[in-house]
């Protein structure tokens, strides 16, 4: 008897999490924000809840089940018709780079370091912070990027170019901390780092957020307080 109600109760929760899809929309699918997210799991609590229960039967499946598609709807709904009410569950994206610059300010709002934005960047086919020109910070947690002009996608076979070799972006700087062992790892040593941020009128690398060396491209730098600065390699 107990196989033919957890059957029963599973068959109907199967069913009832298909139409709650449907009816709510598929957006609770790719969990677009954390209002979703969270409603997806609650939503898989409350089939599992009256599954493994057996103080609770077949009732309370459907009717937990319906009340919280129905709260999703209404929050839907005033979503659609009000942007306050949007704003709340769905968030807002957050510019992490305006104009090249890293916001620092808006790092700290999202609980995000350096590490985690360059790791981000590199996942969406960005290798250095210096491409970027906006870096918006979506309410998903993906990242939306418009790169400088210089480097947006263009193919060698479009400009007749004659391959050249690849070079990644190292971080020599991160947060006013010097990574020395990626400067050996380049076979470069302090003297060679306090030259060439002297050449930028640079004298303590405490006051650098970010330092990016690229072969044939130099050295990129980003002060704490200041904009975005480039030098290239003597």
């Amino acid at each position: 008897m107990h196989i033919m109600n957890i059957t029963i109760e599973l068959i109907v929760g199967f069913f009832l999490l298909f139409l709650i899809v449907k009816f709510v929309g598929k957006k609770i699918i790719k969990q677009i924000s954390p209002f979703t997210f969270i409603a997806a799991i609650v939503l898989g609590e409350l089939l599992g809840n009256g599954l493994y229960h057996n103080d609770e039967g077949l009732f309370y499946i459907i009717y937990t089940m319906a009340l919280w598609s129905i709260l999703l709807f209404i929050v839907e709904f005033l979503g659609q018709k009000f942007l306050a009410i949007r704003g709340i569950f769905e968030g807002k994206p957050s510019a992490l780079i305006k104009n090249g610059v890293v916001d620092r300010e808006q790092l700290k709002k999202n609980r995000m370091n350096l590490n985690q934005l360059q790791s981000l960047l590199r996942q969406s086919e960005t290798f250095s912070i210096r491409e970027v020109a906006y870096c918006y910070l979506e309410a998903n947690g993906s990242l939306s990027i418009l790169k400088k002009s210089k480097y947006q996608k263009t193919t060698q076979e479009d400009l007749n170019l004659v391959s050249k070799t690849v070079y990644a972006p190292v971080t020599l700087i991160r947060d006013g901390k010097v990574l020395w062992d990626e400067i050996e790892d380049l076979g470069f040593d302090e003297a060679w780092l306090t030259d060439q941020l002297h050449a930028k009128g640079i004298t303590s690398d405490k006051d650098i957020l970010i330092a990016e060396w690229l072969e044939g491209d130099g050295l990129f730098v980003q002060l704490l307080r200041d904009t975005p600065s480039h030098l290239d390699r003597k």
